[in-house]
């Protein structure tokens, strides 16, 4: 069903980022419109939810128009609008569901339901449709169907490996759920380790700042091996617990909550914490000065170590259900570290790998578009009734 003009609108609110993007048949980005959260939330050192939901009634008109001025179209011009129906905050999806729904029946077009998940893989797919169409102008529209690939999509609110592959026939990608955090996300540990520590909120770059000024071998934490529930009744042709792969960063939170209490370090963190609030504007750079040599040999120890974690499992498992490649995308796919150490090991292995780029790491509305041109062309439209699934799932398991 794929138009002339081929432009989705897409529009993004899963939790503290108002998104918009206007995006040409899933490889063209017109524009990518994104309105920030982080001063409101700051202060509390994490998303207070109601407070997200606030904001976003505040910015989604103005974004969404931002986003069309940008891309030098109008409403009517648009093919379909395309929004994040899950997972995320409820009150934060609905804004978004609700202003995407009316703003579809209004213009007559079709609304296409994304899945915030596969936007974050579509973010990496996105950009290889868009260098394969610049080197080769015959290039298939959309993202490129390529080889098996296993894509660990990692972030503040999520830690998932998934398999993920371009079923020719139906024209759409198929996923299938292969390893998960069993409780924190490795970007939420990230922050709150950040917090913990006296540091800025969001705390990845903060951490990813600092990291290169200490020793990352000082202090070596290790990882419990998490056993599988081998007793679980699956359902017919689904993963073998055996099989899966699974994360969890809240021991490495304990560890680092106990080390600062055994060294006594609260003084100079609360120290660091009132500076640093005294500060306009405090980045990492302002935090270098404040941090001791513990401090920072702390910080290069505690990224070292959730970097390696994610590094060994996700190349354990490309390798345990052979994925011919990789896939890294999220917030935490921006952090500097986790880049070299997953792309040294990909040249070790001789596996393609791919990263989205800085601006496409984090939550954003191009990604959503990309990920609605499939669903597009084979004319996969959301029911009236969408309504926002905080705990919507991708794929099988």
């Amino acid at each position: 069903m794929a138009s002339e003009s081929g432009l989705i609108l897409g529009i993004e609110t899963s939790c503290d980022e108002t998104a918009a993007a206007v995006v040409r048949r899933g490889r063209e980005i017109l524009s990518n419109t994104v309105a920030s959260q982080i001063a409101v939330h700051l202060p509390y050192g994490g998303v207070v939810p109601e407070l997200a939901s606030r904001e976003h009634l505040r910015n989604i008109l103005p974004v969404v128009r931002e986003s069309l001025r940008a891309a030098g179209v109008g409403y009517e011009e648009i093919d379909a609008v395309a929004v994040t129906e899950g997972p995320g905050l409820a009150g934060a999806l609905l804004v978004g569901i609700s202003f995407a729904k009316s703003l579809a029946m209004a213009l007559g077009k079709p609304l296409i339901a994304v899945n915030h998940l596969e936007g974050h893989i579509h973010a990496v797919l996105l950009e290889e449709a868009r260098r394969a169409a610049e080197l080769d102008g015959d290039a298939p529209e959309g993202p490129l169907p390529g080889r098996p690939a296993l894509a660990l999509v990692v972030s503040g609110g999520h830690t998932h490996l998934y398999l993920a592959e371009f079923a020719k026939e139906q024209g759409t990608w198929t996923y299938r759920n292969v390893g998960r955090t069993v409780d924190d996300a490795a970007g939420e540990a990230f922050d709150k380790v950040a917090k913990l520590l006296g540091l800025g909120y969001p705390g990845g770059p903060w951490i990813d700042a600092l990291a290169p000024h200490g020793n990352p071998e000082a202090m070596p934490f290790t990882f419990s091996q998490i056993k599988a529930k081998v007793h679980r009744k699956d359902k017919p042709g689904a993963l073998n617990p055996a099989e899966e792969v699974y994360f969890s960063f809240s021991g490495i939170k304990t560890a680092m909550l106990r080390y600062t209490k055994v060294y006594e370090m609260g003084a100079s963190i609360e120290a660091r914490r009132a500076a640093l609030a005294g500060m306009e504007n405090a980045g990492p750079a302002d935090a270098l000065p404040l941090c001791d040599k513990r401090t920072l040999d702390l910080i290069a120890s505690f990224q070292r170590s959730v970097v390696d974690d994610l590094r060994r499992k996700t190349f354990r498992a490309a390798e345990r259900f052979g994925a011919e490649r990789v896939i890294v995308s999220g917030g935490v796919a921006a952090n500097r570290e986790l880049r070299v150490r997953f792309t040294a090991e990909a040249a070790e292995r001789h596996v393609p790998i791919a990263f989205p780029s800085m601006a496409l790491s984090t939550d954003n509305a191009a990604m959503i578009a990309a990920a609605a041109w499939p669903k597009f062309v084979m004319g996969d439209f959301a029911e009236e009734g969408l309504t926002a699934e905080p705990g919507l799932a991708l794929g099988r398991r």
